[in-house]
């Protein structure tokens, strides 16, 4: 039997945390490429957090019909939509839920082949030379992880 038919039998599944950012839909390119070599799945993840209340506090209220899960959806689609091919992207399972990024996708690693990240997402430390969840998967992950850089500052 092939390598590809018997990736194809044992059907894994790649794992890749996305949030819009570059680096998650590099993350993702290259996740898609891996399933095509291995005939692994794809399922993409995105999560979300409510703030703490203290943080909330000091905040406008957010509207009534704000619905964090329907943003996160919408930005999980766009995404996809808008960084892969139409057989690509309906080819990948969506999975959009309330929890820490880092753990969310700890946690959907489980038997997973792969874990795929970008190597930073949307924060406010751009200094840092990993992000906080891709630091913490590499740390934690029930798998192999793979780090996708962005862009390489110029020296």
């Amino acid at each position: 039997m092939a390598p590809r038919e018997a990736a194809k039998k044992d059907n894994g599944r790649i794992v890749v945390g996305v949030d819009g950012s570059e680096p998650s839909l590099k993350a993702l390119r290259w996740a898609v490429r891996q399933s095509g070599l291995t005939g692994d799945t794809v399922e993409a993840v995105i999560s979300w957090e409510y703030p703490a209340a203290g943080w909330a506090s000091m905040v406008p209220s957010m509207p009534e019909d704000f619905d964090p899960e329907r943003l996160a959806a919408k930005i999980l689609d766009e995404s996809l939509e808008g960084t892969l091919t139409k057989k690509d992207a309906a080819a990948v399972t969506r999975t959009v839920t309330v929890g820490s990024p880092a753990q969310v996708l700890l946690e959907r690693a489980e038997g997973a082949s792969l874990l795929v990240v970008g190597d930073r997402g949307y924060s406010l430390f751009k200094s840092a030379l990993l992000g906080s969840v891709g630091l913490h998967v590499t740390q934690h992950a029930p798998c192999p992880v793979v780090v996708v850089r962005g862009e390489v500052p110029a020296a």
